[in-house]
């Protein structure tokens, strides 16, 4: 074998260098971008949002942001985002910069929403309704403060009020599918069947016709529709062939009726169509358990763990095999 010359070695040389340079330079780019937030003006609120973002310690991040409130300097935005920092480890400090933030902006819709949420966790129902009946009086079209008031009620088991409130926001914003649909679920799990499917009636065209034939077999499957619900699902996967969930709820209709050949094609498809999904192969493995095929919910049990094996105390929680 040859000895490289002196003139290979130099450029080779000269190569490694050129490349050691660059290397060198981004990494020196990247810690100048690091580190130009500890360089700037130390009254200036940037900074301080800046290192509270870099630190989970809720002692330190109030020792940045509660000096905030009294910092000239500081915009609305900056302390609504300062009390949504310390939200949830220091709600009494939050409080007073979202206060601070209502004086500086008085009208901000947002500020009333974040008001809402640290009144909330403080357990400050009067607070609460007074920061919702604010947002509502500031912007009578924007259904944020009903939507608002839908999750907390939900939260708290109070599924009555949850649905006035979507109820009012639907009012506002008739079209919208992402409030109707939440609207029309609601109202299924109410017991409310026809008003759901009016609901989803008045959201034809305006989003996929597959999506939306889902979401009326589900208020057909939990009415005990079932054959009526497998029969939009198949409507709805022949429309919208690769959309899993749409397969995974004719799986599930089709259980429900007793079809259990249909309902493993079905489930398993929707597993090809979605691997992250656990549902439809748990599913799968349940309904193997109650028809006594057991050597079946073994193999598909085992191959929800070798595909998540950091989920597999919840799989053998949702699979038990006798």
């Amino acid at each position: 074998m040859t000895e490289p010359t002196n003139g290979t070695a130099e450029r080779h040389d000269r190569r490694w260098t050129r490349g050691m340079r660059g290397v060198l330079w981004v990494s020196a780019v990247a810690l100048a971008i690091h580190l130009i937030p500890l360089f700037l003006p130390r009254n200036m609120p940037e900074q301080e949002l800046a290192i509270a973002r870099a630190t989970e310690d809720i002692d330190t991040r109030l020792g940045f942001l509660v000096p905030l409130k009294t910092n000239d300097k500081a915009t609305a935005q900056d302390l609504r985002t300062a009390a949504e920092l310390l939200r949830e480890g220091a709600p009494a400090q939050a409080h007073d910069l979202a206060v601070e933030a209502e004086r500086r902006d008085p009208t901000a819709v947002e500020t009333q929403l974040l008001l809402a949420r640290i009144c909330d966790l403080e357990r400050m129902g009067r607070c609460v309704e007074q920061a919702l009946n604010k947002a509502v009086q500031f912007a009578p079209a924007d259904p944020r403060a009903d939507l608002l008031r839908a999750d907390l009620s939900e939260q708290k088991g109070d599924l009555a009020s949850a649905t006035d409130a979507l109820a009012r926001a639907h009012e506002r914003i008739p079209g919208d599918p992402l409030i109707g649909v939440r609207y029309g679920r609601l109202l299924s799990r109410m017991g409310q069947p026809d008003d759901a499917l009016k609901v989803f009636s008045t959201l034809e065209g305006r989003m996929p016709p597959a999506r939306l034939l889902v979401e009326q077999g589900l208020v057909l499957s939990r009415q005990g529709r079932s054959r009526e619900a497998v029969k939009l699902l198949q409507q709805a996967v022949q429309a919208d062939p690769k959309l899993a969930e749409g397969h995974f709820q004719l799986g599930l209709a089709w259980a429900q009726l007793g079809n259990d050949d249909a309902a493993e094609e079905a489930l398993r498809r929707a597993d090809r169509l979605n691997v992250e999904d656990t549902r439809p192969l748990a599913t799968l493995c349940t309904l193997q358990v109650k028809a006594g095929r057991f050597e079946g919910a073994r193999q598909t049990r085992t191959d929800l763990e070798r595909r998540y094996p950091q989920r597999m105390d919840a799989i053998r929680e949702q699979c038990r095999l006798p």
